[in-house]
């Protein structure tokens, strides 16, 4: 094979390999869970009418009579849901990227904001809800604000490292040529930041989930997180485990799509850096 050839196939292959990355990874950790999980029920002997297997789940969402049905009203729960996640977490993340780039570059409003940020933090969101409900209603906004922030300040602390390890010598070398504070963000801080910006979606995957179920069973009334609520209450055991199940399997493939992503990302335009780090 020659030389040529060989550079063209070899992002075609980088791609098929970072594709099929996640689906491997998936399969693992959904085997992982379902060993816990019957580990766990033999364990605590707990109650079959309550404690559902996944032999159980796999009966409710593929064999029994009504397994179309069931598998109508979980997939419905979970659009709602994962449209909420969604919303929460491209808002929570961008507003992260946004501020980050702010504090690096203006040490003032990071000296002046960051107390606040702080404080906002401690507060446990279950007891901001009724607050933010109050304002922005029970609706498609306030859950984007609840996801949002629960992806916001991890992913926040996250860029504003990764913005403050770019290479002070590029740094340096942009002003020399009198660049900007906003230009040096954009051409050496922003891409050194690559790496945290994919650490900070991985982690927000699964804080945007929570976020909007959190949502869900306190303002909207909607999504699988209320389903959850109201099965507890109804006794539908096996609605509440496939729910979580289907929540699970879901959380673990967008966590891995993510670092598929990453994976290609870092070699088309930074392939000395290593995935994850």
């Amino acid at each position: 094979m020659s030389t040529a050839t060989r550079t063209r196939t070899a992002p075609a292959v980088r791609f098929a390999a970072g594709a099929l990355r996640p689906l491997m990874n998936v399969v693992v950790t959904m085997a992982a869970v379902i060993v816990l999980w019957i580990v766990f029920l033999q364990i605590y002997d707990l109650d079959p009418l309550v404690a559902k297997s996944p032999i159980d789940i796999f009966h409710y969402l593929f064999t029994d009579t009504d397994a179309g049905a069931h598998r109508s009203v979980v997939s419905s729960g979970l659009g709602r849901t994962l449209l909420d996640a969604g919303f929460g977490f491209v808002a929570g993340l961008v507003a992260a990227v946004g501020v980050a780039v702010v504090f690096v570059l203006l040490r003032s409003v990071e000296q002046a904001l960051l107390p606040m940020a702080v404080v906002v933090r401690s507060v446990p969101l279950v007891a901001m809800t009724p607050l933010i409900t109050l304002i922005f209603g029970r609706g498609l906004m306030a859950t984007t604000v609840i996801s949002g922030l629960v992806v916001f300040f991890p992913a926040l602390v996250t860029m504003t490292f990764g913005l403050r390890s770019a290479s002070r010598q590029a740094a340096d070398l942009c002003r020399a040529y009198g660049a900007g504070g906003w230009t040096i963000a954009r051409k050496v801080m922003l891409p050194s930041a690559v790496p945290a910006f994919f650490a900070s979606a991985r982690v927000g995957v699964p804080g945007a989930l929570i976020g909007a179920m959190l949502a869900e069973w306190l303002s909207t009334g909607q999504g699988l997180g209320y389903a959850m609520l109201k099965d507890s209450s109804t006794f539908d055991y096996d609605h509440l485990w496939a729910s979580v199940a289907v929540l699970t399997a879901v959380s673990a493939l967008a966590y891995n799509i993510i670092a598929a992503i990453e994976t290609v990302a870092l070699a088309r335009f930074a392939p000395d850096i290593r995935p994850g780090t």
